[in-house]
């Protein structure tokens, strides 16, 4: 697989040591961005192949972060994996409408987050167990 960025703007250490753990396992760099206010400055900055949005940042929200993303036409193709801990109809058709890539919600199987990423972003599929829910 071909060693791609994604940028994980997600505030929960645990949850974001969690994903990038299992990430570069597959061959992912990940930078970090726990702040909702940089995301977008780190996103012009990196020029990730995709971006992990969690919907909750202090801050700004990740659907405000996402608006902005698909506002900016040097941005707006960048894949967006939408994270909630609130799996509610109403976050997902928000994410959607707001032009999330894709969306999970908490806790996913490491499986999950993979493909969906993946799926999103262009690449082959990784190989290897990848199992197991995150929080």
């Amino acid at each position: 697989m071909t060693h791609k960025q994604v940028l994980l703007v997600e505030d929960e250490p645990n949850i974001a040591e969690a994903i990038r753990f299992i990430l570069t396992r597959a061959g992912w760099g990940v930078a970090v961005e726990p702040s909702g206010s940089q995301a977008i400055a780190r996103i012009c900055e990196e020029r990730p192949a995709a971006v992990i949005l969690d919907l909750m940042l202090p801050g700004r929200s990740g659907l405000e972060i996402l608006a902005e993303l698909r506002a900016d036409a040097a941005l707006s193709a960048t894949p967006v994996l939408m994270l909630t801990a609130r799996g509610q109809g109403r976050d997902r058709e928000a994410a959607t409408a707001a032009g999330a890539t894709a969306f999970l919600a908490k806790p996913f199987a490491n499986a999950d987050l993979l493909a969906a990423l993946e799926a999103m972003a262009g690449a082959e599929p990784a190989t290897g167990p990848a199992t197991g829910p995150h929080r």
